[in-house]
């Protein structure tokens, strides 16, 4: 078995809708950016409030990946 090495990077999505859909969103776009995504762990959720109200939801997630070398 090859032998590999993953990167770990920390995001924070964003949502109006709910901490799921922020997680979601922090993962699609770093899909957009890098190769062979592993795994995602929610690290911390907290929320945006604006005059008593919730305005946004926030998810930190931590996010692997394969970790290439380019010579």
């Amino acid at each position: 078995m090859p032998q590999s090495t993953y990167k770990v990077i920390e995001l924070i999505g964003t949502s109006t809708k709910s901490w799921e859909d922020a997680a979601k969103a922090a993962v699609e776009r770093a899909a957009q950016h890098l190769r062979e995504l592993r795994v995602a762990e929610v690290v911390e959720q907290d929320m945006i409030i604006t005059d008593g109200k919730v305005e946004a939801y926030r998810t930190k997630i931590k996010v692997s990946f394969k970790y290439e070398e380019h010579n």
